[in-house]
């Protein structure tokens, strides 16, 4: 039984791989050294080796018994490459001269190695604690040095001698010999440590967790999509439901409908001396049956609205006061008010809108409503607002098959219902093949414009304080809400304010213009700085801007200051608020084809004199008609058209001349490669303070011209110029087709120039750009009317220069209609103060838009106030605007 198991021990470490061979003790008179063998001996070797080797030391060879596997019938020896034969040691004493000649020596580890455990791997054997040598051939000092480390080399067909068994030679005889065999494939069943087994283990544990994860995942899986299934199924019964329901409706409305032709043939059968409680005892059945349907239709088609509506009792937390039109939607983040839902074509109103919830409509079912509706042969599907016949042609779509107040939709291929156009002017028609075209009140202009007034909002401080509008709501266009302007229409807008104001700020106020898309999306359209003056005199500007705005869009004016280092009595800022239409706006329709533009002016590194301001675009509706060039100080336009455009620029001064002279600001039309002059302002100039400086003007170009400014400063002034996001710096403008506006300038010209103590004289005016047939001066020379000879919307823009020692000097636009006697009536007016101390020229203008007629004249007049005007320049810094705009 030992011998047994010691084999399969052998077997196992032989198919394994790990094979050590070790010499035995050798003692006594018997023990002979085998030579080893010579590297060049080893490298002849015609054995394959094994892919382990173990590095161990020589020590001399003991001879061994090589037990040579049976030969075949042919003599020759069986070579099986899967079977290993083992080698068997020969314990008796080597005699002979066989034992030099061994074929086979083994390098066995220079340590002891006694018993069983030699043929146990290297890396499992336990280390003796001391090594013995008995006999005159133990290895000397000479032996120990010759005996170096060497690989041994295991070859695939291993053969070992049982030296530590004698009595296995015994028994089955020195010729017979033992051979075991191991039926393995190369690669497998190698154990190389006991590592690999633990991973092994690891990894076939891990696998089991990971399958046993994913079953369970397949069955939630499977859950889920039961669940799923079982949804489903309920929501194709509830929709079976509703659907058997509205044919049962349907059905109930076509017998009111038999009911109401019978009624009407059972009146006209009536004579006249027929009883009239039959009559109305037939009426009240009749609506008895309405009502009753119509309550039933309501409560089938009920929606679950209790998230987003509160009770009739309570009060409505953020929305505050919503319009007739409008309905207060909790769904949001927070409550507002939204336009009620307008029930499209095709579709029939279930609910009415209220405070609370927003009308409900239902689609309309033609195809059980209308028999008959395809014919017998095409089959009838119903769509939202209409319905599709299966094999309907657009040549049976024009000939009227969609039937009365329908029209055949080719992109969609279905009919549709036509739009219906209540109380509003219908564009077109509805057709066979087209919709019909309605124009509401507002659409149907190209241009509108709107006017109010402008005073100080109550409990409002700087350094912001706003300013509250006021004026009557236009419906259709924009309505005033808390003194902010609320825009109801998609369009381009042009905004002007006319501010005048006293303030007693250690540094400068400044005017605002701002658009707010929402609470938290906005951007300041223009600002104004009016300087701090050493005594508090009243200072005039005005604001202007242009935007592309959608409904719901909100424009508002407010009054900062830089510091809070204002004079600690109640009127640190008083604003004129005498003023005439201080606010006013053109809005132009898209159907005009305008773009509008902003820049933002680009402030300098350096003090300058003259200076050519540089743009960066803000936003632009049309970046093909409209767009800066290269060097990004001019605009180029790429069609013909008129120009409505205003600059306003901040800047800081230093020197006496600056007050002295002023700063001029050039408006040039580069026009085929030459440039000229289109307009200047005049500005007082200011030391060591910050203002601004503003120019407007309207004017047509061709495609290819460009517009380009300049500021011109006095030599011995030196002049910062600012730009940010503020809408300090800031170049705005409207461009608007040659087809629909025009425009017209004028310069104030010499004949009848007012001086002396004026009150309420008008100012004469010379033509400077050609004729124009909308609008035109009175008269072949010069004059003060000008007069429109079509009806539409104007935009005008009037500077004045001039030298006077008023304390108020008042610049007014009245116009006049076109019959005899009426009254002139004013239009727009601004009021300036004493003039700078310091400065020889002052200026003065205003702005406005308004409404015309054919046959409407306007004029100027100027209005002197305790003291006197010496004189007003004619040749710059006083001219007129004037820009035209179809309605």
């Amino acid at each position: 039984m030992e011998t047994q198991r010691f084999l399969f021990l052998i077997c196992l470490m032989v198919c394994g791989g790990d094979i050590v061979s070790t010499s035995e003790i050798c003692s006594g008179v018997h023990c002979q050294r085998s030579p080893s063998r010579s590297p060049d001996h080893q490298s002849r070797s015609p054995h394959v080796q094994s892919r382990y080797s173990v590095y161990a030391p020589r020590r001399p060879s003991v001879p061994y018994t090589v037990i040579h596997p049976q030969n075949s019938r042919t003599g020759s020896p069986k070579e099986n490459p899967r079977t290993i034969t083992a080698e068997v040691f020969n314990p008796q004493g080597c005699t002979g001269g066989g034992c030099h000649g061994s074929p086979r020596s083994t390098n066995n580890d220079t340590k002891v190695c006694k018993g069983i455990g030699c043929k146990l791997p290297v890396r499992m054997r336990q280390d003796p604690k001391q090594h013995s040598c008995v006999g005159d051939a133990c290895t000397t000092g000479s032996d120990a040095e010759r005996s170096r480390l060497s690989f041994v080399h295991m070859q695939d067909r291993a053969e070992q001698v049982f030296g530590e068994f004698p009595e296995l030679g015994t028994r089955m005889g020195p010729s017979t010999g033992i051979q075991l065999t191991c039926d393995i494939k190369p690669g497998t069943n190698e154990v190389h440590s006991e590592d690999a087994l633990v991973l092994h283990l690891h990894l076939a544990k891990g696998q089991d967790k990971l399958v046993a994860q994913l079953e369970g995942q397949q069955a939630e899986v499977k859950q889920l999509q039961s669940t799923l299934r079982e949804q489903q199924s309920a929501l194709l019964t509830h929709q079976r439901e509703i659907m058997d329901q509205q044919r049962i409706m349907f059905k109930k409305m076509e017998e009111v409908k038999s009911q109401y032709s019978l009624l009407l043939d059972s009146i006209k059968q009536l004579s006249v001396q027929s009883p009239q409680g039959v009559i109305e005892s037939h009426l009240d059945g009749l609506q008895s049956q309405v009502r009753t349907y119509s309550q039933d239709a309501f409560t089938m088609h009920k929606m679950n609205m209790d998230a987003s509506v509160t009770d009739a009792g309570r009060p409505l937390f953020g929305c505050g006061s919503c319009r007739a039109d409008e309905y207060c939607d909790f769904s949001a983040d927070r409550p507002r008010c939204e336009k009620c839902t307008v029930c499209p074509p095709g579709f029939f109103l279930v609910a009415q809108c209220s405070i609370h919830a927003d009308r409900i409509c239902q689609d309309r079912d033609e195809c059980l409503e209308i028999p008959d509706l395809c014919k017998e042969r095409n089959q009838c599907l119903n769509t939202p607002g209409g319905f599709r016949c299966s094999g309907m042609s657009e040549k049976e779509a024009a000939a009227g098959m969609c039937g009365h107040s329908y029209f055949y939709n080719s992109e969609m291929e279905e009919c549709q219902a036509c739009t219906e156009c209540d109380s509003q002017p219908v564009t077109s028609p509805c057709l066979a093949m087209s919709d019909a075209v309605c124009a509401s009140p507002s659409e149907s202009r190209l241009s509108l414009s709107w006017s109010g007034n402008v005073d100080l909002a109550k409990g409002s401080e700087l350094p912001d304080k706003q300013l509250h509008i006021r004026g009557n709501s236009d419906g259709s266009l924009l309505s005033c809400t808390d003194g902010w302007i609320v825009l109801h229409q998609h369009g381009l807008v042009w905004v002007d304010h006319n501010v005048a104001l006293k303030h007693g700020c250690r540094s400068f106020v400044q005017a605002c213009l701002r658009l707010n898309a929402s609470e938290d999306e906005g951007r300041d359209l223009s600002g104004m700085r009016l300087e701090q003056r050493e005594r508090k005199s009243l200072q005039s500007a005005s604001v202007s801007g242009a935007a592309a705005v959608e409904p719901g869009h909100v424009l508002y004016l407010s009054l900062k200051s830089a510091t809070n280092q204002c004079s600690q009595d109640n009127e640190d800022v008083h604003l004129q608020s005498s003023l005439i239409s201080p606010f006013s706006l053109l809005w132009l329709s898209h159907d005009t084809g305008a773009v509008a533009m902003t820049a933002q002016a680009i402030a300098s590194a350096h003090y300058h004199t003259n200076y050519r301001p540089a743009f960066r675009t803000s936003s632009i509706s049309d970046p093909y008609m409209v767009g800066l060039t290269h060097d990004n100080r001019r605009v180029r336009f790429r069609e013909s058209g008129t120009v409505k455009f205003v600059l306003q620029q901040a800047l800081y001064s230093m020197g006496q001349a600056c007050i002295s002279e002023g700063f001029y600001l050039l408006a040039y039309v580069n026009h085929n490669g030459s440039s000229a002059e289109l307009t200047r302002a005049f500005k007082p100039g200011v030391h060591y303070r910050d203002t601004s400086i503003s120019l407007s003007a309207a004017t047509t170009v061709d495609s290819g011209d460009m517009l380009t400014f300049e500021i011109l400063a006095p030599a011995q002034c030196n002049v910062r110029y600012f730009g940010d996001d503020s809408g300090i710096s800031m170049l705005s403008l409207v461009w608007i087709p040659s087809a629909v506006s025009t425009a017209l300038s004028a310069s104030v010209s010499r004949k009848s120039l007012p001086s002396g103590a004026v009150r309420n004289k008008a100012l004469f005016f010379h033509q400077t750009t050609p004729a124009v047939p909308q609008v035109a001066l009175a008269g072949t020379k010069d004059h003060r009317d000008f007069i429109f000879r079509e009806a539409g919307t104007a935009s005008v823009a009037l500077d004045l220069r001039l030298i006077h020692s008023c304390s108020l000097i008042k610049l007014t636009l009245l116009q006049q209609s076109g019959s005899r006697g009426d009254q002139p009536a004013p239009v727009a007016q601004q009021i300036g103060g004493h003039m700078p101390e310091g400065s020889v020229w002052a200026s003065v203008g205003l702005r406005v838009s308004f409404q015309v007629r054919n046959g409407t004249v306007i004029f100027t007049t100027v209005d002197c106030v305790r003291g006197r005007i010496n004189q007003i320049a004619h040749d710059a810094g006083s001219s007129i605007s004037i820009l035209w705009t179809a309605a």
